[in-house]
């Protein structure tokens, strides 16, 4: 039975109701842009403030201007009324400027008087009419504005930077003349589609988001074929890359090929472009697998000649067909790799361009966008086995590097695929529908389990160390200090707004969002000169260092040899000190070696039984690497992604290995460690959900770093 309080709450709550009711209907705008605006801040507090809510801020901002302006003048309502409407909406304006104020690119959004664009005049509509206005019909048919003139390939801060080298102006006086492209092009202006008034970003993303359809995300490809005509004498290619390569060959030519790690892409891509005789062919790579590509075209297409651009390109093959460079140089070329005529363009390890803010996405982007221009159907593929890294929206800049979509909305044949299906973002039926479109444009996704039935298990093996010399001590007692210190921020927010209605012992999820975002925050300008998660975490990591080492030392011992993985240079010190010490040999493969010299140490890890123990750095030998001579891997510290730790244990876990793979992960107990762990394995649903189809409960979209502060905040507060 309710006590005296509950039922005087209960009727204090319909009060409420009922007078926010009369409100909303004095202003059913405000309720909307209520909602919409703690979307974009949920997002901002993330971290993850992509396109689509850029543009949802945009209309917010200036919704509340208008809807202001219409409360002033409305002479039919009274002040006591008036003044509640402004009061809710300079609640929606505040939020706005606090939102501004974590993401300092948005404050020019907020100075603009109208929606320009016409996805944010789109948006500004459907909203209105939710909201029950009647607008004229001028502004319900919204028309897209003509496409503008190409940009230029380089930006005027790299013009200075540019290089060409010499053998380029040599190929370029020996043809100065780009082949004409005769293929006909459509004349006229784009036929209008029922869903050009929709704004559909949003929706695709969410169709991917809820794993709409239950299906795994790869397109119907065609069967094997009955010959094998395209490996030269003695290789041969596997019946998924065959089916593949046969999509190619009947004409398709974009292509998200995101395949588990290990499933061969590289090859793949290599014959893609003999295929489809996508020469000169331009091949973008992180600077650690720049050599096992230029061998992988000299394996499988040896009638082609590949070049690798290092430095200033001064050594490069200019009448090569394959032009090989890394994301770090790539700046540099820009110039006279837009004009000698690229026929396609491989984007290696795409996930790299997920931050479409970064200049090295801006010059892949824009590359692509000329190569467009120039070649009609280049080849153009994006592989990565782990495209979802926290956000659905990380498909963005690889979307855009395909040419599906502009960000903004979709391209012409995507937007052909969605209006076929008949149905609008208002049916529940169109997010299966809408995630196949998007698939059939070039979703290639296949797991090892179902392709190479025949390669090993693998196993993901945890590992608790007790940190108990004085090292963990202080570890331990930094924890502490930082729970404590963020629970004071908690509850010195919660003194100066008031609890609100807080049950005893209850916790604030929004405020406990906002103290971690801003530590997060202040932890990545400080760096290393003050005591953060990113120190603390580096601390573990050294505590760790001579436990995983002595581990890997006896796994050697009994199964051969180990590949161990770490993330600091310092813990990559000290195992190859221990292993010197043991009697062992070990080679490294770290970010600062040359190419030559990286291949080197992983052929004689693979080939030489006198090295037992590679030491590998996670972020630049977690990629495009071939280990499989190991069978186990040590991970003596934790990644801050999902997708980081599963692309380093399938370095060994590919095609080729005849053993069942197990990764030790070092985890130190007690520790905000074996939370890292736990979350690390938590994000994983992403893409089991978004592109395995699998009914994966949906997580949190949170950084495992924001996470992890959350998690040591409730715990300082007790209610872990």
């Amino acid at each position: 039975m309710p006590t005296t309080a509950t039922a005087a709450r209960g009727s204090t709550q319909r009060r409420r109701k009922s007078s926010s009711s009369r409100r909303d209907d004095e202003a059913p705008v405000i309720p909307i842009l209520a909602r919409k605006v703690r979307e974009v801040e949920a997002k901002a507090q993330r971290g993850k403030l992509g396109p689509t809510n850029r543009v949802k801020f945009q209309v917010i901002a200036f919704l509340v201007r208008e809807e202001r302006a219409r409360v002033k003048a409305d002479g039919e309502l009274t002040d006591a009324a008036r003044a509640e409407l402004l009061k809710r909406l300079d609640g929606v304006a505040t939020i706005l400027a606090k939102t501004a104020a974590r993401d300092t690119s948005l404050i020019q959004l907020l100075e603009v008087d109208q929606a320009t664009s016409p996805v944010a005049r789109r948006m500004r509509r459907d909203w209105l009419l939710e909201a029950g206005a009647e607008l004229p019909p001028d502004e319900l048919i919204i028309t897209d504005t003509a496409p503008a003139a190409a940009t230029t390939v380089v930006p005027a801060a790299l013009a200075e930077r540019q290089v060409v080298p010499p053998s380029i102006e040599s190929r370029q006086m020996a043809n100065p003349f780009l082949p004409p492209d005769l293929t006909p092009r459509a004349t006229g202006d784009a036929p209008r589609r029922r869903l050009d008034g929709w704004e559909l970003m949003g929706p695709l993303y969410k169709a991917f988001e809820t794993g709409a359809g239950g299906s795994a995300a790869s397109m119907e490809l065609p069967p094997v074929p009955e010959f094998d005509r395209l490996s030269p004498r003695g290789l041969e290619v596997m019946p998924h890359q065959s089916r593949f390569l046969e999509a190619v060959r009947q004409g398709h030519r974009s292509f998200l090929l995101a395949d588990e790690p290990g499933l061969g892409k590289t090859a793949e891509s290599v014959l893609a472009a003999s295929v489809a005789d996508a020469y000169p062919l331009l091949v973008v790579v992180p600077n650690v697998v720049k050599m096992n590509w230029a061998r992988e075209v000299q394996r499988w297409t040896p009638h082609r000649r590949a070049t690798v651009i290092s430095g200033g390109g001064a050594d490069i093959d200019a009448f090569a067909d394959v032009f090989i460079v890394n994301y770090e140089i790539l700046d540099r070329h820009l110039s006279w790799l837009s004009s000698i005529g690229l026929k396609g363009v491989v984007v290696d390890e795409a996930h790299f361009i997920k931050n479409l803010t970064s200049q090295r996405s801006q010059n892949v982007l824009a590359l692509a966008s000329r190569v467009r221009q120039q070649t009609r159907d280049p080849l153009m593929l994006a592989l990565t086995g782990t495209p979802l890294i926290n956000d659905v929206e990380d498909f963005d800049a690889i979307w855009r590097f395909l040419g599906w979509t502009n960000g903004e909305k979709p391209g012409p044949e995507l937007m052909e695929k969605l209006d076929a299906t008949g149905l609008t973002p208002a049916d529940k039926a169109f997010y299966p529908e809408a995630r196949e479109a998007v698939i059939s444009m070039g979703i290639v996704r296949r797991k090892k389990k179902d392709v190479a039935a025949d390669l090993p298990d693998k196993l993901v093996a945890d590992l608790p160390v007790e940190l108990d010399d004085e090292f963990g001590r202080s570890i331990r007692q930094a924890e502490r200090e930082l729970g404590a210190r963020l629970a004071a921020k908690y509850r010195r927010i919660i003194e100066a707004r008031g609890d609100r209605g807080l049950a005893p012992g209850e916790v604030d999820d929004d405020i406990v969002r906002l103290v971690a975002h801003g530590e997060l925050e202040e932890s990545k300008a400080a760096g290393t000169g003050s005591e953060n998660v990113f120190t603390m975490v580096r601390r573990i990591g050294q505590a760790k260092a001579q436990l995983a080492a002595d581990y890997a030392v006896q796994l050697q011992r009994s199964v051969g040899k180990v590949v161990f993985f770490a993330k600091h240079i310092d813990v990559m010190d000290a195992a190859e000190a221990h292993f010197k010490a043991s009697g062992l040999r070990a080679v490294s493969v770290r970010g600062e070696q040359t190419s030559t010299a990286r291949q080197a140490a992983i052929d004689a890890f693979n080939n030489d039984p006198g090295v037992g123990i590679a030491v590998c750095s996670l972020t630049a030998a977690g990629v495009g690497l071939n280990m499989q001579a190991a069978s186990n891997v040590v991970l003596a510290e934790l990644s801050w992604t999902a997708a980081e730790q599963t692309q380093a244990i399938d370095r060994v876990h590919r095609i080729g290995q005849e053993e069942p793979v197990t990764a030790w992960r070092i985890i130190a107990a007690h520790t905000i460690d074996t939370k890292i762990a736990e979350l690390i394995d938590s994000k994983e649903g992403l893409a089991q959900r978004a592109l395995d189809g699998q009914a994966v409960e949906p997580g949190s979209s949170d950084s495992v770093q924001l996470s992890a502060l959350m998690h040591l905040l409730r715990q300082a507060l007790g209610a872990a």
